[in-house]
């Protein structure tokens, strides 16, 4: 997986597998998704700060192991 966000455009990338893209797809106007085969393989988000889609906010849950 790989997240960078490029402060220029405003433009945050997530690569989630590797892999030739073979269909692309966009939710709106300013979220691509990139297909792969195997599925998701990147997400493009245009205006990602000014939209409140970063900084990223990422949370952990851990699972109680008895």
């Amino acid at each position: 997986m790989k997240i960078v966000y490029y402060e220029e455009d405003d433009t945050l990338f997530i690569e989630l597998f590797k892999g030739e893209i073979v269909r692309d797809e966009s939710l709106n106007w300013n979220i691509n998704i990139g297909y792969t085969k195997d599925g998701i393989g990147e997400i493009t988000i245009l205006n990602a700060a000014e939209n409140g889609f970063y900084p990223l906010q990422i949370e952990r849950v851990l699972a109680d192991v008895a």
